[in-house]
């Protein structure tokens, strides 16, 4: 929506106001109120406490200049992986802004060149710490999604929270490389070679190209024809990670210091030692967030939630409204994989599960009972990920199909999967008295 016509320049006063600074006459000039941002001096590593809310930034100018919102994330990072809190760090290797594969790194300058953000990437880290079964202590940031996925592992004794650091990030969506490179070249008209960073920020996807100007579209009309966010993204129920160690991100970063710094909330006694390392050991300066930062924080924040139920709304019909035909329709290009059960986070079965045991690729059924299966057991472990729509060779909407069986479970029990440490509801057994 473009402004009125003769509307007052960005930032001038209302009619009648003085000018900032200019006291009307006769009254004395009034104290300034602290940045919107900060208050007060650095914080020293003693400061930081569990439930603490902070803005801050590397201490390294190149890391400011490479990294997301000030490059708080990447030097807490480095300051973990130098002083021996950790044993590795998992950090994105770029092949462009568009690709990059998760490598794991005991060299401290291999996690400052990860610097920066990738909204085009849809990783798996859940699955990547599997392999390494708990023999080594690692730090990662993830998606809240991904620490949704770790922490269901978790409960499946597959990964041991004890020996994972875990930053979490502010999540408004990720999207599909292959489909925002094509977007870059037809909607924005730049070569996807050029675009250097990205981000999603008020409403718009901007993108930053080498000769250092922004070009801005509409998420919302991006998505009307199905190029912005992967579909789960617009209907996901986490957005910021309160389930890792830290939670960081943009939100909630005013203008004094949007682009510099990073709002971090500490959720956790690990995470408050992990911050304190970064302030002492000299990797990152940090000061107190004020009640304005952490309200707009709040209000970002409740505002993409309620897109996200507008979209779950429209996207999911009742369950009961539907036959067994319509379940049929989707799935009958199926080829038997299995690919969507490797990628699945909080799967933990192996070789052997119980959507395989009871399932014959050669069957007559209608429905392969692997898919029957799964429908089960997802309803109280699925995350939301959308992981398995993204590998499916034959395009079937499983997302979307395993979240109509568990939204009307989880809506009804007041469970989020993989947000806190609570047993799944068909792990419990209740037997009751029989009389």
């Amino acid at each position: 929506m473009s402004a009125p016509e003769n509307a007052a320049p960005a930032g001038a006063p209302p009619a009648g106001k003085p000018p900032e600074g200019k006291p009307p006459e006769g009254k004395p000039p009034e104290k300034k109120p602290p940045a919107p941002s900060t208050v007060g001096d650095l914080l020293k590593g003693s400061d930081i406490k569990v439930g603490g809310k902070y803005i801050g930034w590397s201490v390294r100018e190149e890391v400011r200049k490479e990294g997301g919102s000030g490059g708080l994330v990447t030097s807490v990072l480095a300051g973990a992986l130098d002083k021996g809190l950790v044993e590795h760090v998992v950090v994105l290797k770029k092949s462009s802004q568009y690709e990059a594969v998760p490598v794991l790194t005991s060299n401290v300058e291999d996690v400052y060149a990860s610097a920066g953000s990738m909204h085009m990437l849809i990783s798996n880290p859940t699955k990547y710490l599997r392999q390494f079964q708990n023999d080594a202590t690692i730090a990662l940031a993830v998606k809240p999604c991904d620490m949704r996925g770790i922490r269901e592992q978790h409960k499946r004794n597959m990964i041991d929270l004890d020996k994972i650091f875990t930053i979490g990030l502010n999540c408004g969506g990720t999207m599909m490389p292959y489909k925002i490179r094509k977007v870059t070249e037809e909607v924005y008209g730049v070569n996807p070679d050029d675009v250097r960073a990205e981000e999603i920020e008020k409403g718009k996807l901007i993108l930053e190209t080498v000769d250092g100007e922004h070009h801005a579209e509409s998420i919302d009309e991006l998505e009307e024809e199905d190029n912005g966010r992967r579909e789960n993204c617009r209907y996901c129920v986490v957005k910021i990670a309160t389930n890792s160690d830290l939670a960081c991100g943009n939100w909630g970063v005013m203008p004094d210091y949007a682009g510099k710094g990073t709002f971090v909330e500490v959720m956790t006694e690990k995470g408050a030692e992990f911050l304190k390392n970064a302030i002492d050991g000299g990797y990152a300066e940090v000061k107190e967030a004020s009640e304005p930062a952490a309200e707009a924080r709040g209000k970002v924040n409740g505002i993409m939630l309620k897109m996200s139920a507008k979209t779950k709304e429209e996207i999911f019909v009742p369950l009961h409204s539907q036959t067994f035909d319509d379940f049929k329709k989707e799935l009958v290009n199926c080829i038997g994989c299995g690919a969507c059960k490797t990628v699945c986070p909080p799967c933990a079965c192996g070789t052997e599960a119980k959507c395989t045991a009871f399932n014959d690729p050669a069957d007559s059924y209608d429905i392969s009972l692997f898919h029957m299966i799964r429908f089960l057991h997802l309803m109280d472990s699925c995350v939301g990920c959308g992981q398995c729509s993204d590998v499916c060779p034959a395009d079937i909407p499983l997302a979307r199909l395993y979240r109509k069986f568990a939204n009307p479970l989880q809506d009804e029990l007041n469970y989020v999967t993989g947000m806190d440490d609570r047993t799944p509801p068909f792990f419990e057994i209740k037997l009751e008295e029989v009389h």
